[in-house]
């Protein structure tokens, strides 16, 4: 995507002063266009049909079709998906990552924190907030994170190995391939390898499995 190029963005939830605070927000920065409103599932999937955008901001609990059916509905649809969400985190975390969310965001994120998370996932990154990884990462312990995720990173290469530090860090393939040194297909090459070899199915997955290995480690006496 050209840096002069705005980012389009539908943004999807039934509260309309969340909607009118986040749309405002984005265009603010003079960045990013919302192409569409939606206040459920049913109007997002048919927004994102309608303006082909960038990014959808996806809140999950809406009336009539909610978010998590949404998308599945898009799956395959060519758009990157947050997940917009409040601490209150529920069991529909897991089941949004199965289905290719790339990112989950909070709510009250800051302009910047948000402007900016909305450029990663347009540039195919992922996006996890530092204070929903805190509140993930218990979870994924108690779901049967082992030291078998640990030897499964341990068996990655060294420039495998950096390359997840990158996706961990929410960088999309042209940032990593400018800060490796790479042509952006050579990292695209590595991220399906890395994806392959930890058994997950995204880049947040995967950067929930660094995290959560990296405290497993911390644990260790």
């Amino acid at each position: 995507m050209a840096a002069d190029t705005p980012i389009r963005v539908v943004i999807a939830d039934d509260e309309p002063l969340l909607r009118h605070g986040l749309s405002v927000l984005l265009t603010a920065s003079g960045r990013v266009e919302v192409v569409a409103e939606a206040s459920n599932g049913a109007e997002a999937v048919r927004a994102v049909h309608a303006h082909r955008p960038d990014v959808l901001l996806l809140d999950v609990q809406m009336p009539g079709t909610d978010g998590l059916t949404a998308l599945r509905d898009l799956a395959g649809v060519p758009v990157a998906v947050a997940i917009l969400t409040t601490f209150d985190l529920d069991e529909y975390v897991a089941r949004a990552l199965e289905l290719g969310a790339a990112g989950f965001l909070l709510k009250d994120a800051d302009p910047d924190t948000l402007v900016r998370a909305v450029a990663d996932l347009a540039s195919g990154g992922a996006v996890l907030d530092p204070r929903i990884t805190a509140r993930l990462l218990p979870r994924l312990r108690t779901a049967g994170l082992s030291l078998r995720h640990a030897r499964s990173i341990d068996a990655l290469s060294v420039r495998e190995r950096q390359v997840l530090d990158q996706i961990a860090d929410g960088r999309a393939n042209a940032a990593i391939a400018e800060l490796l040194g790479l042509t952006e297909a050579t990292v695209k090459s590595y991220v399906s390898q890395v994806l392959t070899k930890l058994g997950v199915h995204n880049r947040v997955q995967a950067a929930l499995l660094l995290h959560g290995v990296d405290v497993l480690t911390e644990d260790r006496p």
